[in-house]
């Protein structure tokens, strides 16, 4: 019994020993060899290897240096996916079985060398009904692109084009068709890249028979052609002044409010999946132009009527009819106003303004006013002056009910007497003026032409100041304002002894053989270039003293000097000067005497004396006659006193 169980334990021990034999003895799967690796998608690259017997999958592993990316996979082919484009990737495989995964096999590159080039994004659109523009980025390591396009629906040709540019356009495609774009970008070897596929469909036409009508007025109804593939239309009407709506419709039809006197332009366009047609013919229609509203009128005389308007839209001429019985009078005027001219005075004329546009016509829908022209022009037939600056005008009178009103017009104001008879009586015109008379008749229907014009002139006017002033011991120079209207003067110096006269344009003049100290009378008469004569200022004139005689200086004392004179006729104060280099000496002597002195003078200087009468007033006549003497020095005195002779003053006016 002992030795049984002992037996039993050897055999155990033996079947454990075995099973451990058998364990040890299965091995990992063998390596694997690639036989080669290509890219045909940019992020993937694909592997083919022998089959390793006992490798339930396969592990691939791809490598750029930065990145390790493994994929696992059950046969052959395998592919890495995930990787980035035109990049270079080192790719090894590894067996995986029940006992394990082998070693990687040796590295092996794709036999592109690297992951093919990423596909470029496209950007397509329809420039026109028969073209499309495709676009798209650069892709890296592009040195190449390929696009395509054909119809979607695979009929008709294929356009295919080769460029480095990154844009292209395909012409001479059909409108509103979808096309299918594909294109690709190649490298330096090149191998192609990944495909980029879009649809894109052409732009429609432009719509065409574009018809409008206005019906009725104030509608405008626009219609065109139906365009093939297009989905729906929008039409634009934009008017001279810059408003503009449109239509958004289905239909080849749409309405709009239209008001006169506007120019509409019209536009089309058809709308499908590309977007908006090209513009087609732009079409414009004018509407009648407005008639006008707002007629006003001047009665400028009794046979021409003046209308006035604001201008109108759409009205490039006016045309405007005065009818009075079998009587038509027009005129024709691209301003908004009109002068009907040789009308009858006083009479009813029935008057229409219509617009007109080169385009439209005449609109013949302007209503009419009615007018009466103003009443006849009176006749002045005389007109009579009193002694008061009034005057009486008397004309013939042709309109019954008529009120007359008279004007004297000239650079003076305006002056009016008003009458319904035949005459009427103007007061208190000024003096120096000319009139121009003229009469003009008035009714309810305005006022007439005005009569032809009477001139009528007053009396020049008197100078407002008359003055006198004595210039030399027989002359006086007179002078005066100048007198409105007047053209010469008459001045008249008059005494007991005489008269002295001037007959003068200027307003001044000097009046001779004048004797001094006597009373004068001075007299101004004006007279117009006509002839007329006012009596103007008559004042009283004195004239000076007379100037004294035998005027003489003398030495008197060391540093004195006398001067000596002969008074003339009556009284009269005298002034005496000494004007010299080194200054003006002054004495007046006493009353009664007819010297003075000056007691303290410089020698050796020449002196120019004057003894002059005195007036009332005070004021120093200066006219008289001067004498030069010059004075020697004798040692610090005054030595000897010369007579010089006498200084020339010209005499004239003040």
């Amino acid at each position: 019994m002992a030795g049984r169980p002992k037996k039993s334990l050897s055999v155990i021990g033996f079947t454990l020993l075995c099973l451990t034999t058998v364990i040890s003895s299965k091995t990992a799967p063998e390596t694997p060899t690639i036989d080669q690796a290509y890219s045909k998608i940019s992020n993937s690259i694909t592997v083919e290897w022998t089959t390793v017997p006992g490798a339930t999958s396969y592990l691939l592993t791809a490598e750029d240096g930065d990145t390790v990316i493994e994929t696992t996979v059950a046969s052959s082919p395998g592919t890495v996916t995930g990787l980035k484009a035109a990049t270079l990737y080192q790719i090894t495989i590894r067996s995986i079985g029940a006992s394990g995964q082998s070693d990687a096999s040796s590295p092996k590159l794709a036999k592109t060398g690297k992951t093919v080039l990423a596909a470029p994004i496209l950007e397509v659109g329809s420039p026109s009904p028969d073209s499309i523009l495709v676009r798209w980025d650069a892709v890296y390591m592009a040195i190449g692109f390929s696009v395509s396009v054909m119809r979607a629906n695979g009929l008709g040709r294929i356009w295919k084009e080769n460029t480095t540019n990154t844009s292209l356009t395909f012409s001479s495609l059909d409108a509103g068709t979808l096309y299918t774009i594909k294109a690709y970008a190649w490298n330096a070897n090149g191998i192609p890249g990944d495909d980029s596929t879009c649809n894109q469909r052409t732009m429609a036409c432009a719509p065409g028979r574009v018809t409008i009508q206005e019906d009725p007025p104030g509608h405008l109804s626009v219609a065109w052609s139906n365009v093939e593939l297009g989905d729906y239309y929008v039409a634009f009407v934009k008017s001279d002044d810059g408003l503009e709506v449109h239509c958004n419709t289905s239909l080849p039809q749409c309405t709009f409010l239209s008001e006169c006197g506007f120019t509409y332009f019209i536009s089309v366009f058809a709308y499908n999946k590309a977007g908006q047609s090209p513009l087609g013919d732009v079409f414009n229609y004018t509407t009648a132009p407005c008639c006008p509203n707002d007629i006003s009128w001047v009665l400028v005389s009794s046979d021409r009527v003046e209308i006035a308007w604001s201008p109108v839209r759409g009205a490039e001429l006016y045309e405007t009819k005065a009818i009075a019985g079998y009587s038509v009078v027009e005129c024709n005027d691209p301003a908004p106003a009109c002068t009907l001219s040789a009308l009858d005075c006083d009479t009813k004329y029935n008057i229409t303004v219509y617009s007109f546009s080169e385009v439209r016509g005449s609109n013949l829908s302007c209503s009419s006013h009615y007018i009466t022209t103003a009443p006849c022009s009176p006749e002045i037939k005389n007109i009579s002056k009193d002694a008061f600056s009034t005057i009486n005008v008397h004309w013939r009178s042709t309109n019954e009910g008529a009120t007359y009103t008279v004007t004297a017009q000239g650079q003076k104001g305006l002056f009016r007497c008003s009458s319904a008879g035949e005459t009427c009586m103007i007061g208190g015109l000024p003096c120096g003026s000319v009139f121009s008379v003229t009469a003009v008749a008035e009714t309810q229907a305005g006022k007439s032409l005005p009569s032809y014009s009477v001139p009528l002139e007053t009396e020049p006017c008197c100078p407002a100041g008359l003055t006198a002033a004595q210039v030399s011991q027989s002359l006086i120079n007179v002078s005066w304002t100048v007198g409105t209207a007047a053209q010469t003067y008459v001045a008249v110096l008059e005494s007991h002894i005489g008269q002295s006269k001037c007959h003068t344009h200027q307003n001044h003049c000097l009046l001779g053989c004048v004797a001094c100290g006597i009373n004068y009378t001075v007299a101004l008469k004006a007279i117009s270039p006509t002839g007329l004569t006012a009596d103007c200022a008559h004042r009283s004139y004195s004239s000076s003293a007379c100037c004294p005689l035998g005027v003489k200086l003398y030495r008197l004392g060391p540093n004195g000097i006398r001067i000596y004179w002969q008074a003339s006729r009556g009284s009269a104060n005298y002034s005496t000067d000494l004007y010299g280099s080194k200054g003006i000496f002054t004495c007046a002597p006493s009353a009664g005497l007819s010297f003075c002195d000056v007691t303290d003078i410089p020698c050796g200087d020449v002196y120019t004396v004057m003894v002059s009468p005195v007036t009332e007033t005070g004021l120093k006549l200066t006219f008289c006659p001067k004498k030069i003497y010059s004075v020697t020095c004798s040692g610090s005195t005054l030595g000897m006193v010369i007579y010089r002779g006498k200084r020339n003053e010209t005499v004239g006016p003040r």
